[in-house]
């Protein structure tokens, strides 16, 4: 494995201990849901935490957003339809960028990240995965419950749905922030050797091994100094788990608070996102 590491100051830890029984439902999905259910359910139990809540401030009103994509449906097998806003190229491409929403939702904040990541990267398709299903939240509590009512199976059978819909020959690129940070990252894995690079911002990493070896691109993982939630200690269990594959990981670290990049968070630090979504940027930009 290739590894290059930028840490700065460690951040406090927080442990979190959880136990769960494996989903037993007979679809073709039940390998992948014991594997992935317990790092999602993970995260979304943060959700319960007061102090998780309050780092998350209503979002402001999104007034001046004037949308360059639009939004589609899609099928989902065995399950209804699933939504997106997709920012389709000006010339044709196979190169689609997925973008997993934070704990709001598909708001219209990060369907405007998601128009900025289309002018920046030239012929790449954008698509805004909606792992709510139609639910948006305005405030923590409504956050707080869509991000807890999300079931494995059906993100999984949603990411699925989507690789399928844009084919077995298109290049796919990852990322998200917070709940879709860690989403990021399962959705790399879901995505197999199709998968050419994933950016997960504070997401949960994925710990168990025997899943990471479905893994088949390189990570860049953005994580935030002074994050109570995703700590050194979660960051380091990944790094470890990583060692043994042939992926590159490169984490970094800011000055900054859980949700500095998330575009509908009041606290979003400028600084940081900057330099961060610039790390991005040229992280996927190499792997093209």
């Amino acid at each position: 494995m290739k590894l290059r590491i930028t840490l700065l100051p460690l951040f406090s830890l927080l442990t979190i201990a959880l136990t769960f029984s494996p989903n037993n439902t007979k679809t073709k999905l039940d390998k992948n849901i014991a594997k992935c259910h317990y790092t999602t359910q993970s995260f979304a139990e943060l959700g319960d935490e007061p102090s998780f809540r309050a780092i998350h401030e209503d979002p402001k009103a999104f007034t001046s957003f004037q949308p360059s994509g639009e939004m589609i449906t899609y099928d989902v097998p065995g399950g209804k339809s699933a939504n997106a806003y997709i920012v389709k190229s000006g010339l044709p491409t196979k190169d689609y960028l997925f973008v997993i929403h934070e704990w709001y939702g598909l708001n219209d904040y990060v369907k405007s990240e998601s128009d900025k990541f289309a002018k920046t990267y030239d012929q790449m398709n954008v698509i805004a995965l909606d792992l709510y299903d139609g639910q948006v939240a305005s405030n923590s509590e409504d956050a707080r419950k869509y991000m807890q009512s999300v079931e494995t199976e059906r993100a999984l059978a949603i990411i699925n749905a989507a690789q399928a819909y844009v084919g077995e020959d298109a290049n796919i690129y990852t990322v998200g922030w917070c709940f879709g940070g860690g989403w990021s990252l399962q959705s790399a894995i879901e995505l197999g050797d199709q998968a050419k690079a994933a950016v997960m911002f504070y997401g949960m990493p994925e710990q168990d091994l025997e899943r990471l070896e479905k893994l088949k691109c390189d990570v860049l993982a953005i994580f935030a100094e002074k994050d109570r939630w995703i700590t050194p200690t979660e960051a380091g269990k990944f790094e470890s788990n990583m060692s043994s594959l042939d992926n590159q990981l490169v984490l970094k670290s800011y000055n900054a608070d859980h949700g500095f990049a998330n575009p509908s968070n009041p606290n979003f630090d400028q600084e940081s996102a900057t330099a961060a979504y610039k790390e991005m940027f040229a992280f996927i930009g190499e792997r093209r």
